[in-house]
């Protein structure tokens, strides 16, 4: 067993001598962070998990997701408000707020901050382009901004709070342009800080999937309680039996909230360590290239989704910490069909299914890749399950791990997407836009979170409609209908909406939950 990603040959020990330098008040208000990191600290780069940590913590939004339920809270705006329309929203900053190099935030880095989002075409851009231009992003005085959409867009206020707001001078003097193309400061951002958060990126401490550190900004505009961390040390540890040990040990403070429930029942039984649960809009889905063949046949989808023993993974591999979610909408949401049945374990019946599907010409014979996140055995025992049983009715399916990087990256293009790939897609904001619709309209082929590559002109009306009506009972019909198409044409396999569970060190105090992103750390304390 080793530590990866540490850095060269860095042990457990070499961890906690790095995490207690000395018995002094500094290092009891250090948090040693250990869960799963991005490759970029980039807050418009990427649109997941990893991600939202960074984001959340050493940068501010417009407004904030906060609470469970989750509701959106003003933040950097002091209010807002919107025009009978829909298309119309105007933003009144705070004064005063200050950046980590000592400058105010005004409403030209607000500006800045959407156009470099939409015009870098990564991260979360897909929920803004197509209704939002940048010239249409305007300034009202030093302290507001008005932004004018082309078209009436019901998901754009819950949108808005991933748009995290950079200092625009800082950026810019990091841009290189070639070959007339600015990089937006990128290639520097990645690595660095142009943030307002609470707590800032420290120097030179980024290395990508591996590390970075974080220092409190003493001068947050929210001020701080008289507890609170003064630095985290972010570590990525690959390995889930190594992760389980330094929490034990008491080597990391924290772990991911991807831990298979047998970890965390043991880490349960373990002094000194607690384990949170907490209701949460995270489903978790195997994807299918619907545009590959035989992925691209109806009846082969449907045999593939009669085949997932969900009920037995749920029991046996969640024991029971998850509930069943047959389609796309987490079913604590509306949008979701409360009648919706969604497919069951029947072997028989996918064995129909593939007879229909040679039926039509389709080869079921060949070798077809089944890709879990390796660092994620939770996506592994999945895959291993879903094999046994894909085997059981004669088809011959390759588990082959890999990591979140390479899959997302490579679910960006429809001829490298994987066959078959298995993850999550967390509450990034809380309305059906974030799960169906930016993840089977085919506006947003090109982001992972659309590597169904499933088109349907039908889905793609509905969707539309949804997202344009100002009216919830008629989104929660349209969200309905494309809903039940979905499942109908088993666009993807869909297994259940998760109970978020993460162990702690009894000593971790402050815990504030919120099924958005990841966990905001200026509340937490040590003790």
């Amino acid at each position: 067993m080793r530590l990866q990603s540490w850095g060269l040959a860095v042990g457990l020990a070499a961890l906690a001598a790095l995490a207690h330098p000395c018995p002094t008040q500094a290092a009891d208000t250090v948090l040693k962070w250990g869960d799963n990191l991005s490759p970029s600290l980039d807050p418009h780069a990427l649109s997941d998990v990893p991600a939202a940590f960074p984001r959340l913590n050493a940068y501010d939004s417009l407004l904030r997701v906060v609470g469970n339920p989750p509701k959106i809270e003003p933040w950097l705006a002091e209010r807002y408000t919107g025009s009978p329309d829909g298309k119309a929203f105007r933003f009144e900053l705070r004064k005063g707020v200050k950046f980590h190099d000592g400058s105010e935030l005004t409403s030209a880095d607000v500006i800045y901050s959407f156009q470099r989002m939409i015009g870098m075409n990564k991260g979360y851009a897909g929920a803004f382009k197509p209704v939002l231009k940048p010239e249409n992003i305007k300034a009202d005085g030093p302290y507001a901004v008005t932004m004018t959409l082309d078209t009436a867009y019901a998901p754009f206020i819950s949108a808005v709070p991933l748009v995290a707001i950079v200092n625009k001078k800082v950026v810019e003097a990091n841009t290189v342009t070639k070959d007339g193309k600015s990089d937006w400061g990128e290639g520097w951002l990645l690595s660095n800080d142009a943030g307002s958060g609470a707590f800032k990126i420290v120097a030179g401490s980024f290395k990508p999937l591996n590390q970075f550190d974080l220092e409190w900004f003493p001068d947050y505009f929210l001020g701080w309680p008289d507890k609170h961390l003064t630095a985290i040390k972010a570590r990525m540890i690959h390995e889930t039996s190594t992760r389980v040990l330094a929490v034990s040990k008491g080597e990391i403070d924290l772990t991911d909230s991807y831990l298979p429930a047998d970890q965390l029942e043991k880490l349960k039984k373990t002094a000194g360590v607690r384990v949170s649960q907490d209701t949460t809009m995270r489903t978790f889905i195997i994807r299918m290239n619907n545009q590959r063949a035989p992925f691209n046949n109806v009846h082969f989808r449907r045999a593939l989704s009669y085949a997932f023993n969900y009920a037995g993974f749920i029991e046996q591999v969640k024991h029971n910490y998850a509930v069943r979610n047959p389609g796309p909408i987490p079913v604590t949401l509306w949008g979701s069909p409360a009648d919706l049945k969604g497919y069951s374990y029947d072997l028989a019946k996918a064995r129909e299914e593939l007879e229909l599907a040679k039926k039509d010409g389709v080869d079921i014979s060949r070798e077809f890749d089944l890709s879990p996140q390796s660092d994620l055995d939770e996506t592994v025992q999945a895959a291993q399950l879903f094999q046994s049983d894909l085997i059981k009715i004669g088809l011959k399916p390759r588990v082959t791990k890999k990591l979140w990087a390479n899959l997302s990256s490579e679910a960006t293009k429809a001829d490298t997407a994987p066959d078959m790939w298995i993850h999550w897609i967390s509450a990034y904001f809380i309305d059906p836009e974030n799960w169906i619709g930016q993840a089977y309209d085919s506006r947003f082929h090109g982001t992972w979170k659309a590597s169904a590559w499933y088109k349907n002109p039908k889905v793609d009306d509905l969707l539309t409609r949804a997202r344009e009506s100002l009216d919830q009972n008629t989104r929660k019909g349209l969200y309905e209908e494309a809903s039940r198409i979905l499942v109908d044409e088993a666009a993807d396999i869909w297994v259940y909406n998760t109970v978020e569970q993460r162990a702690y060190r009894n000593r971790v105090k402050g815990v504030v939950f919120a099924p958005v992103g990841t966990l905001e750390a200026r509340t937490m304390y040590l003790e």
